[in-house]
């Protein structure tokens, strides 16, 4: 494929109805395209790579059956998207969210393939879940769901070929009714599932490492200006670990932490937070709303994106498509400098077109929120050297890792961050791909 139009119809046409998947694709295919449209990169057409790149090399799908505390039969799908070995055993998280479909899945895993490839470790890509909801479950509706589900999963997994994690609406919780279940049906205790409890075989930070990375991230972009954090105003969107994280490592760092938001609305203390307000935030769960009748400096914003605020920083730490052309627009009207995105695919293309246009200092989330499957990676080699690092070394480690992505992103990219990320991780991808062979 010589002409990126013609490119992306060719695969939207194959996957018409998987809107998250073909915008994933087709942004990537942007900064592709171009960059190997001459003779150097003639192999690349004839062993159709960017075809083959795009197909993930096995979906999985089956039925989960459980029942609930009342004894109802209940019925999810779920779901693994194996998307490619090249430079690893699978990896990436699970899903479990009533928006979790086979689009959402394949964008996911398609973002996967290039984010691991940054990270320099040696791990392919994949991403799975559930239609399934934990949100108002008991514990033991999440357990006998968990149970359920690693039933049919368990098959499909291990340590050499595919070692999910947690993700949106899995946590140590869940990861650990999962664990205790694989343990069970394989009668193996080892590394199959990473986001694991530190008291048996987790590691270290995993639970802060995309926001502690995106901040790590981010201190770098702000370097290479002369800048740092301190005073600098920032607008988080989320409220979940990502956010969370996020808003602790940026206060550690003097920087001045203004919004979290939920599905309901979002936090504004023009005070800022501090270690005290964000200790309560978390106490709260969904009801961020009552943060503001504690303390007077706040307001809620009922059913509204922080987007709106007055900032230097912004990270949506949310979900996918957050930020649209509008709300681009607000940022920038509004003084923003600096976007970096701790979710996957926060900004829609019309947003990030506009935020290159007007020459936003801008890190997309396959680099920029790399941080959590880094220390996945590297939970994976304490679990295969059966050893515990402490969280000084993994955070340093983590920390390293983070300033290469940077430095890789920007050789690639001359200043362009997200082209930076496509290109640099499509090279990686695509050589392996050709060393080893047509499978």
């Amino acid at each position: 494929m010589t002409n990126t139009n013609a490119a992306y119809e060719f695969i939207k046409n194959k996957n018409i109805h998987e809107h998250e998947f073909n915008q994933a694709v087709s942004e990537v295919l942007n900064d592709i395209i171009p960059y190997i449209n001459n003779s150097e990169y003639d192999h690349h057409r004839k062993y159709a790579v960017i075809e083959r790149l795009v197909e993930p090399e096995r979906i999985i799908q089956f039925r989960v059956v459980w029942h609930d505390d009342k004894n109802r039969v209940q019925i999810n799908r779920g779901f693994r998207v194996q998307m490619n070995s090249l430079l690893g055993p699978y990896k990436g998280g699970l899903r479990f969210s009533p928006k979790v479909n086979l689009s959402v899945l394949k964008f996911l895993a398609f973002e996967q393939s290039f984010k691991n490839s940054l990270t320099g470790l040696p791990l392919g890509a994949a991403k799975g879940g559930a239609d399934f909801d934990p949100r108002g479950k008991s514990d033991f509706e999440i357990m006998r769901f968990c149970q359920s589900f690693m039933n049919e999963f368990y098959k499909y997994i291990g340590p050499d070929l595919d070692i999910p994690a947690g993700d949106m609406g899995v946590g140590s919780r869940e990861v650990g009714f999962l664990f205790g279940q694989y343990k069970k049906l394989s009668s193996q205790f080892h590394g199959a599932l990473t986001g694991k409890s530190t008291l048996w075989g987790g590691s270290s930070l995993r639970q802060e490492a995309t926001g502690y990375g995106l901040i790590y991230f981010l201190e770098q972009m702000l370097c290479s200006q002369d800048e740092d954090l301190k005073g600098k105003k920032i607008v988080i969107s989320g409220c979940g670990n990502v956010a969370y994280y996020t808003a602790l490592k940026a206060i550690e760092h003097h920087g001045n932490v203004l919004t979290l938001s939920n599905s309901t609305g979002y936090i504004y203390d023009k005070d800022g937070f501090d270690l005290e307000k964000l200790n309560y935030i978390g106490k709260l769960g969904r009801d961020i709303y009552k943060y503001s009748e504690k303390y007077s400096s706040a307001i809620f914003a009922e059913n509204k994106k922080p987007w709106e605020v007055s900032c230097d920083i912004a990270l949506p730490c949310a979900t996918e498509n957050e930020i649209l052309k509008e709300d681009a627009k607000h940022l920038i009207e509004n003084g923003c400098t600096y976007i970096a995105e701790g979710a996957n695919m926060p900004c829609t293309i019309d947003a990030v077109r506009l935020i290159k246009q007007r020459r936003i200092n801008y890190a997309p989330g396959k680099a920029a929120n790399a941080g959590g499957v880094a220390v996945s990676g590297l939970e994976m080699a304490q679990n295969a050297g059966k050893s515990y690092w402490s969280k000084s070394k993994v955070d340093n480690k983590l920390r390293a890792i983070m300033e290469n992505i940077y430095q890789i992103c920007e050789l690639h990219g001359n200043g362009d961050l997200a082209k930076g990320a496509n290109i640099a991780g499509y090279l990686k991808l695509s050589r392996a791909m050709i060393e080893q062979g047509l499978i």
